[in-house]
């Protein structure tokens, strides 16, 4: 799909609705990629706009760098770094939340994942503002949006290896961050 996601970019150049094909192919998964860092109250503005820039750039799109598929997620975390401000804000005011607001029920097997989840969530919170913003956008690239290592490198420009480090290092600060504990499994995870 990669070859053919680059011809649909070299294509748009003279026909340009065919990257309406793109469009129609990625912007659900960037717009919960957006959505799982800013709230879905942007995330329809921001995916909009990671496509309107990619489309704006196409001719500068370059397939020997890699894939459209982390050019898109390229774009779009550039732009979540605009709203970085407004995403610390949000994890603030989240770790002050008192713990049972965050969750207003849910399928009857997630409840008990769900309540001690709340339990954490300001703790978890506060973990993850701490974290640089390199950290921070490799663990939404891998958590939200499912990229893989590679894609995650190709997305910031960052060696494959990197990426590695870098969400190890954000395990262990998070692990920490929740003293030990695993919000999904209800224990410490050693």
């Amino acid at each position: 799909m990669a070859a053919d996601d680059a011809a649909l970019v070299e294509r748009s150049w003279h026909d340009p609705e065919s990257f309406a094909v793109l469009y129609d192919r990625y912007f659900a998964e960037i717009h919960r990629y957006v959505a799982g860092r800013l709230g879905t109250h942007l995330a329809d503005d921001l995916a909009a706009e990671t496509f309107l820039v990619a489309f704006r750039k196409r001719r500068t799109f370059d397939p020997d760098r890699g894939a459209v598929r982390p050019w898109l997620y390229g774009i779009a975390t550039n732009l979540l770094a605009d709203h970085r401000r407004r995403e610390t804000r949000g994890l603030e005011a989240l770790r002050r939340a008192p713990a049972g607001e965050a969750f207003d029920g849910g399928h009857e097997d997630s409840v008990a994942t769900r309540v001690t989840a709340a339990s954490v969530q300001g703790r978890l919170a506060a973990a993850i503002r701490r974290l640089s913003a390199g950290d921070r956008d490799v663990l939404f690239l891998v958590a939200l949006a499912d990229l893989s290592y590679q894609e995650v490198a190709q997305t910031l420009g960052i060696p494959f290896g990197t990426v590695g480090s870098r969400l190890n290092r954000v395990r262990r600060k998070l692990r920490s961050g929740l003293g030990g504990v695993n919000p999904m499994i209800g224990g410490s995870d050693g």
